[in-house]
């Protein structure tokens, strides 16, 4: 999992992230003076760093380098979140908590990534395991009765 960005990281990430195609340092340098008071040489340390942490790719042109961002603004919010999630003690009151704190716009996003995920073929109900024959859980399980190793067996003893 990678570190979450720095704030200037961040901001400079952003513009790559929006841009989306092989940026300068200079024009990430003109971008960012619209906002704030920065150096070209910090702008350039901090394209560096991104490229040493795996961030951003870059390609000379000249003596300059075009950096370009190596995944997407959603596959690091996903990342992240992935991270934070996984340090839980308890995963399924982690989820619960969030999905409180979603906007309606956010859970409808939600569902809909979830029937994106699931595709269409598994968009019907799945047939609930009681109602499957004896003889299908046998297929699947076969022995599990018999071997007293099994934790089937061993529960039944």
């Amino acid at each position: 999992m990678p570190r979450p960005l720095g704030e200037l990281e961040d901001a400079v990430m952003t513009r790559v992230w929006k841009w989306n195609r092989p940026v300068t340092v200079r024009e990430v340098l003109e971008d960012l003076q619209q906002e704030r008071t920065i150096a070209y040489t910090t702008v350039m340390t901090v394209l560096d760093n991104l490229h040493q942490k795996g961030w951003v790719r870059r390609e000379a042109e000249g003596r300059a380098y075009r950096y370009e961002a190596v995944s997407t603004r959603a596959a690091y919010a996903a990342a992240l979140m992935n991270d934070a999630w996984s340090q839980s003690d308890n995963p399924a009151a982690a989820l619960v908590a969030f999905f409180g704190m979603m906007s309606e716009e956010q859970r409808q996003a939600l569902q809909d990534a979830v029937r994106i995920v699931q595709g269409p073929e598994t968009r019907q109900a799945p047939e609930p395991a009681q109602a499957r024959p004896a003889q299908a859980e046998q297929q699947e399980n076969p022995g599990s009765a018999e071997n007293p190793g099994s934790a089937e067996g061993a529960a039944g003893r």
